[in-house]
């Protein structure tokens, strides 16, 4: 057959074995829209024609849609929560003046955009089945009630046409951006709200991030034809717009009038994101066994070299991506200058400007959430801090250096610790009290997560986890319990204790190295659990020959033993009850044989107070 029929076969069997491995429910959905985009209002007006499927076993008796750009307005919730946040004071600077919990990108801008620089999402009529629905306005969620309610395991028609006006840039979309990019287009549609086994998910745009249903775009986009448009999903007619998108050799017939109409499908996504910019350039790379690359980006000639050291570095990172989290599965991916900083859409990103770190994490978005999409709102630490994990995993890769990659993210731990401002990573996105601590839990202590894992189970076997949860649950909405049984079926550990101590909880972790003493011509070291998270102890011992000793000191939580990480000796000790603030290890060799004792030495274990780590035995 063919390299495209053979393409289409593999990537609907990987589908298809992707649904096949559990039997939760989830929705799904298939948009074809068609938009035009005025660029001298800054409006556009477009319909969807949406087939929904309601795989639940329930009757829907209505359904919700988002409209994001309507938080872009004047005392909208967005507006009010900022500003209200603001008035928080974290501390002092260097100078003695006050550090407000800000979101920098945002404070109080919407409070001051003129009725030509607000957004709006307007729905004009909302169809079911051919009949106009009755539709209540909540801001950035529209509620429909339904005049016939929607049946189990049944396909549904609907038909939507609506208006919009693109915001002035304030967060994550909207035009003319500091980087001068005409138009960042994210959230720009409306969207239905994701129903999954605990309801509707009907957050209004606070701040944060974003659920979605599982399903197929088709997408037609016509605005003035000297804009180029970079997209999620896959071009359809790039023999037919150009700029840079065409086939080799292909010529392409300039546009009889003023406008292109550009074509996109995505399959199997659940967000749909464009970009637009009469001055974009366009850099298009294929990786060996990997996804054509696209890298849009404001033409600028002391930046040509930059953006092309940006991609050759996404090229040269993409296998060990692959190996360690699972291969990218779609056709192609595209880095495109727009936004405010850095955010992640399926098969596309929108990013500020060419940074290696910024493009790794938003890249790994395909992962963590393109691919295992979270409820970001209940979960938002499953997407931001692991891809915060991969983020620093990956770029030790490429800098070849192989020291303890997370040390940032452990002191955004730590710092969020001593803050007092800690909350549960339990807590909902856009509940958190501060900006602070959501984004030092969510991302740091997110990371640690994983990281720290690594330790409780080995990191060998953190590897098989993270490619046995790619395997079982992408195409999926994973929760925090489907990752933890992932990683007890690959490691035969029993590790819901770490999910409700580390997750729902704000405990700490704290061992100490006591008191040594000599009984019956052995040595005993008191070794104390201060705070109230357990865990289980890597204790090594350096003796004054130079020798080592590892000493492994399982959780009786974990029911079992974590395998031999190196090739240092290792002496497996009976189980720490983690009831007990105390454990007494015995070693066999005496006091004036040691030089140092150390509690985790790798400095996995996030414990909180390192300084009563480590002894040195005086001569």
């Amino acid at each position: 057959m063919g390299k495209k029929m053979l393409g289409c076969v593999l990537f609907s069997m990987l589908l298809h074995s992707a649904f096949a491995q559990n039997d939760r429910w989830q929705q799904r959905i298939n948009y074809k829209i068609n938009l035009d985009m005025d660029v001298t209002t800054n409006r556009l007006g477009g319909n969807e024609k949406i087939e929904y499927f309601n795989n639940s076993p329930d009757t829907l008796y209505r359904i919700f849609f988002h409209t994001y750009w309507n938080a872009f307005q004047p005392n909208s919730l967005m507006d009010v929560r900022s500003r209200e946040l603001g008035k928080t004071v974290l501390g002092t600077n260097r100078n003695n003046q006050p550090i407000y919990d800000w979101d920098g990108r945002v404070k109080d801008r919407i409070q001051h955009l003129s009725p030509a620089e607000i957004g709006y999402d307007t729905i004009q009529t909302i169809k079911v089945n051919g009949a106009v629905q009755q539709i209540v306005w909540h801001e950035t969620i529209v509620e429909v009630k339904l005049g016939k309610a929607i049946p189990p395991h049944s396909k549904t028609a609907i038909d939507v046409t609506f208006n919009c006006q693109v915001p002035l840039q304030v967060r994550r979309s909207g035009r003319d951006n500091a980087e001068g990019v005409r138009y960042s287009m994210s959230q720009w549609y409306p969207k239905m709200v994701e129903y999954d086994y605990q309801g509707w998910n009907a957050n209004p745009y606070i701040a944060r991030e974003f659920y979605g249903v599982w399903g197929d775009y088709d997408v037609n986009i016509t605005l003035d034809k000297s804009y180029l448009v970079a997209a999620s999903g896959s071009l359809q007619n790039p023999n037919d717009v150009g700029f840079g998108y065409e086939g080799s050799g292909i010529k392409v017939k300039p546009a009889a009038g003023n406008t292109l109409t550009w074509k996109f499908v995505g399959q199997n996504i659940h967000d749909f994101v464009w970009a637009a910019d009469p001055n974009y350039k366009l850099l298009k790379r294929q990786i060996t066994n990997g996804p054509l690359l696209y890298v849009v980006y404001k033409k600028a000639d002391s930046l040509e070299g930059i953006w092309k050291a940006f991609t050759d570095t996404m090229e040269l990172a993409y296998p060990f991506m692959a190996k360690t989290f699972g291969p990218y599965p779609y056709k192609n991916y595209s880095f495109i200058q727009g936004g405010d900083g850095g955010m992640e859409y399926p098969m596309a990103t929108l990013i500020k400007n060419a940074g290696i770190g910024t493009g790794l994490h938003e890249w790994m978005h395909s992962w963590y959430q393109g691919m295992l999409g979270t409820n970001e709102s209940l979960y938002p630490w499953m997407d931001e801090g692991f891809t915060s994990y991969a983020e620093a995993r990956i770029s030790a890769w490429l800098r070849h250096d192989t020291s303890f990659a997370y040390n940032s993210d452990y002191r955004s731990y730590n710092y969020l610790v001593k803050s007092g401002r800690e909350e549960p990573l339990s807590t909902h996105a856009d509940h958190y009290a501060t900006n602070m601590a959501y984004g030092a839990a969510v991302y740091g202590k997110g990371a640690v997560f994983l990281a720290q894992l690594g330790y409780i189970v080995s990191d060998s076997v953190l590897d098989k986890i993270l490619l046995d949860y790619y395997g079982q649950w992408r195409f999926k909405h994973p929760n925090p319990n489907d990752f933890i049984r992932t990683a007890e079926k690959a490691s035969g550990l029993e590790l819901q204790w770490y999910k409700e101590y580390w997750i729902n909880t704000t405990k700490t972790i704290d061992y100490a190295v006591g008191d040594i003493n000599i009984v019956d011509g052995k040595t005993v070291i008191t070794l104390k659990r201060i705070g109230l998270m357990p865990m289980p102890v890597d204790v090594a011992i350096t003796y004054k020959d130079g020798s080592k000793e590892l000493h492994y000191i399982p959780i009786d939580l974990l029911y079992g033993v974590k395998p031999a990480e190196n090739a240092v000796n290792r002496f497996l000790h009976t189980d720490w009850k983690w009831v007990n603030p105390e454990y007494q290890l015995v070693v066999d060799h005496g006091i004036k044989e040691i030089k140092e004792i150390e509690i985790d030495a790798s400095k996995r274990m996030a414990d909180v107070n390192r300084t009563n780590n480590k002894l040195v035995v005086p001569d």
